[in-house]
């Protein structure tokens, strides 16, 4: 690594301080948690599923107020046109009496931007987060904007009510560089959920970092060490999700579509995230096995006859890793 161990130990650190924070105020969801911050960590973009009532909204909010991040929500509904996100170019009156375009800017134009409920849009609204995801700039009549620095889309869907939803078509499912599901809360974790909500308790939550201190951080993240032989274990994961790897994966003949660069990309920056929290500067086996799922589950569909006996795309990925497993230890 180029920069300090001394830096990369005092980032580090300030990041578990982060995760400190946050729980003060967030009861559980440690998961997610965790790969809401690796993805802003890795320079991403993270989905998160989940039944209503879980704390999506709030985990995002908390996560903008401890890094000190511009925060804007959208509500996605059907009615939300593109340039209610965006921002749109009006004609106005200027102070020299003259008429002349100015550009007003949507919420998108924030660090860290809450896009809830986003399959309840319309594919025309959706498809208008595509450039900013992807690009990180806005084209509103034939000018280009840039993001804010760093940029941030933490998009809720809600897996139950679907009606009157539009599920995210592939391509925009790809630009998310995890997706994240948000698990019930255990009995005690209800407990504490009410000791804190309907109690006198006030919880304040304190600025850990700034803009400038995850920017800093993003930085050291990009120079983790990586083996070669880690990325060959990553390109053969990714490799056996395709429906061809019929020589390898025993199971490729229930795919339809499996993950593509993007996915081997959302692989390597998040166990390189995952290994920055630990404190290390290199990535492990474990770091990689353990973010396959998030980084590869959204991006792999499987035919019907998969439907028909029962496989789901989190089984198909446990028997693509137990069969590298099995590779490793002969």
């Amino acid at each position: 690594m180029t920069a300090s161990l001394e830096r990369f130990e005092e980032m580090s650190s300030r990041m578990a301080e982060v995760k400190e924070e946050i729980g003060k105020f967030i009861v559980g969801q440690q998961e997610a948690v965790d790969y809401s911050l690796l993805s802003i960590l890795a320079g991403g973009h993270a989905l998160l599923e989940g039944a209503p009532g879980l704390g999506k909204t709030m985990l995002i909010r908390t996560i903008s107020e401890v890094l000190d991040l511009s925060f804007k929500r959208i509500q996605f509904t059907p009615d939300l046109m593109p340039s209610d996100i965006t921002g749109t170019t009006l004609l106005e009156r200027g102070d020299d009496g003259r008429q002349q375009f100015s550009f007003r800017e949507g919420p998108l134009f924030s660090q860290l931007v809450l896009a809830d409920e986003i399959n309840r849009a319309t594919p025309k609204t959706q498809s208008a987060l595509l450039e900013a995801m992807g690009e990180k700039t806005v084209t509103v009549l034939g000018e280009t904007y840039p993001m804010a620095a760093p940029f941030f889309v933490l998009a809720t869907q809600n897996p139950i009510d679907l009606e009157g939803t539009y599920p995210l078509p592939e391509a925009q499912l790809d630009r998310f560089l995890c997706k994240i599901i948000l698990q019930h809360p255990t009995g005690q974790e209800l407990k504490e959920i009410i000791r804190r909500t309907t109690g006198t308790e006030t919880v304040r939550i304190r600025k850990v970092m700034n803009d400038t201190d995850v920017l800093a951080a993003q930085e050291l993240v990009r120079e983790i060490v990586i083996a070669e032989e880690m990325i060959d274990y990553a390109v053969q994961l990714v490799t056996d999700t395709q429906p061809d790897a019929g020589d390898r994966n025993d199971w490729a003949r229930y795919v339809q579509f499996g993950s593509g660069p993007r996915g081997l990309q959302a692989m390597i920056r998040l166990a390189k995230a995952r290994a920055f929290l630990a404190g290390r500067i290199h990535v492990s086996i474990a770091d990689l096995r353990t973010v396959a799922k998030p980084a590869l589950l959204h991006r792999i569909q499987l035919n019907y006859e998969a439907e028909a006996e029962g496989i789901t795309p989190e089984l198909f990925l446990d028997h693509v890793l137990e069969n590298l497993r099995r590779e490793a230890v002969r």
